[in-house]
């Protein structure tokens, strides 16, 4: 890690819908930590904030529906570039909280200026989307794209 970097407490919703389809979100190409990839929603804990609560907060704000489940994964972190909208960029020591979600399946998408567009994809067409690097890793790790490294041991398939 980098001296007086910030540090920051990340939630990720991996949503998934009744088909097991898998929710993704292109981040615009001008900001994010992951300009013109495609990846997870997710955001920050604010201060004063419960994890669940932001996790809530999060899917609310980017997706424009509510959270239905829960349930935790893992977590992860990495030293990411963000840039915001004004052109300026901050590295920041990010701590990822995955959650595997499901929304109110009567609710609409609608997305927030942080993503550009979103597709609900089937687990075996993930590989031909340009994920980020944090996205690719998560993917790996549940088993859903192939990895050249030990795989965490975790089920890709929850029991709900």
């Amino acid at each position: 890690m980098i001296a007086d970097t910030p540090t920051r407490l990340i939630v990720v919703p991996i949503v998934r819908d009744e088909d097991r389809r898998i929710l993704l979100c292109k981040m615009p190409p001008d900001r994010g930590v992951f300009p013109n990839k495609w990846g997870l929603p997710g955001g920050g804990v604010e201060p004063g904030e419960r994890i669940h609560q932001a996790l809530e907060r999060e899917v609310r704000e980017e997706l424009g529906v509510s959270i239905q489940e829960t349930k935790p994964l893992f977590f992860k972190d990495g030293v990411h570039e963000k840039t915001f909208p004004d052109g300026s960029k901050r590295t920041i020591y990010m701590i990822f909280l995955l959650f595997e979600c499901r929304i109110n399946s009567s609710e609409t998408i609608s997305l927030n200026p942080e993503f550009c567009e979103y597709a609900w994809v089937e687990p075996d067409r993930l590989s031909s989307y340009d994920f980020n690097s944090a996205t690719q890793e998560t993917f790996k790790s549940l088993g859903l794209l192939e990895a050249h490294t030990s795989k965490i041991g975790l089920a890709a398939t929850p029991d709900w």
